[in-house]
């Protein structure tokens, strides 16, 4: 899942229904839509609520015993979880199949490795899968972002670095990365910051940022500056949150994101919901839908040397299939598949589709390797 426009937000979250659309957009981005009636609606709710009350532990390259992990359980005994010891940090890894390419699956905003639950079982068959949670994400470690500067911590740098250490540390040797959303971005930092370690890049519907202060005009700067400083600083930001982390929010959030509701199941839900409800998870929200610098994927795309596989559901709300089409003229990419009838997070609402998409990247590179 990604960061996105909120355009929700001028609709205001003092309703029950209202919050749930901007919970929408906002487990995802706080938009560059922002208005001054935004703001003041924000704060007037936050009001009336007050008032009213480096050692590791190595991934097994092959398929060690499951973990107690409800979400392999409920998938494939193919899939093994175990952590992954970096910076000091414990990092859920997931992984499926003992032969061939290597694969690394990146989860967006507000994911986590059982976003791709429909992906390692069917990839497990000829390539070595592998998942794995960023850091403040998922069943990862959630360190204080309010112990650094702001967006110090979770920013696509550190992303990057985690993606690159664990390509060199626990795959061994170099790998594809398969990303969605504003996984898109850190696999795109991690292929930049290292390429030697990275074979391709897939995208799938990756975040435009559109709260990028790049894309924010100087009207709206102010304002999606001050209503960042809130979110983050007062009250305000957690009774934002506690409008997103519960079942019927993220089934509302999601199945906005989805153009087959039927997609979003209790499964789905709850694969998203409980890592959101963990010691720590709000923080890393509200740090993040501050991060307004930083690259974008035009920036990184301008430099990459590897080869860009860009897929995008085209029935997308958040980053519309006509702005992805403007990334496929950079000078690495070399197709963009548009998936009709699909939404922002395509590996899990057409496995049937993606995972054919997925392989035909990766075979045509390792083809093209040995054939080098």
């Amino acid at each position: 899942m990604a960061i996105s426009a909120m355009t929700g937000l001028d609709r205001g979250f003092c309703s029950n229904r209202g919050s749930e659309q901007v919970a929408f957009q906002a487990f995802h981005s706080v938009s560059e839509h922002f208005t001054r009636r935004a703001l003041s609606k924000c704060i007037r709710s936050q009001n009336q609520h007050v008032r009213r009350n480096s050692s590791r532990r190595h991934v097994s390259h092959c398929c060690a015993a499951a973990a107690s992990d409800p979400v392999v359980a409920s998938t494939s005994s193919k899939v093994t979880t175990t952590n992954w010891k970096w910076e000091g940090y414990n990092i859920r890894v997931q992984q499926c199949g003992c032969r061939g390419p290597p694969l690394v699956c990146v989860h967006g905003f507000g994911g986590n490795c059982a976003h791709w639950r429909k992906n390692l079982p069917v990839l497990g068959g000829e390539a070595r899968v592998f998942a794995i949670d960023l850091l403040g994400y998922g069943y990862s470690d959630k360190p204080n972002p309010r112990q650094y500067e702001v967006n110090e911590l979770y920013n696509f740098e550190t992303w990057g670095r985690q993606l690159s250490a664990f390509i060199e540390e626990v795959v061994g040797e170099p790998a594809f990365l398969i990303c969605n959303s504003v996984g898109g971005i850190a696999g795109l930092q991690a292929a930049v910051q290292s390429p030697k370690l990275v074979l391709g890049v897939q995208l799938q519907n990756v975040s435009l940022r559109m709260l990028h202060k790049k894309r924010q005009s100087a009207i709206q700067r102010p304002f999606v500056k001050a209503l960042q400083t809130v979110l983050r600083t007062t009250p305000l930001g957690k009774v934002f949150f506690s409008q997103i982390a519960t079942k019927r929010g993220v089934k509302n959030v999601l199945s906005q994101a989805y153009a087959d509701a039927t997609q979003v199941t209790d499964e789905l839900v709850e694969c998203i919901l409980q890592p959101g409800l963990q010691e720590g998870a709000v923080d890393v929200f509200l740090d993040f839908i501050s991060y307004s610098g930083g690259p974008l994927a035009e920036d990184l795309l301008e430099v990459i040397q590897q080869p860009v596989s860009i897929l995008w559901g085209a029935e997308d709300p958040w980053e519309k299939v006509e702005w992805g089409r403007k990334l496929q003229h950079y000078p690495t990419v070399e197709e963009f598949v548009a998936f009709p009838g699909v939404g922002h997070c395509p590996m899990d609402e057409a496995p049937d589709l993606i995972n054919p998409a997925i392989m035909k990247f990766v075979r045509r590179h390792v083809a093209s390797a040995v054939q080098t």
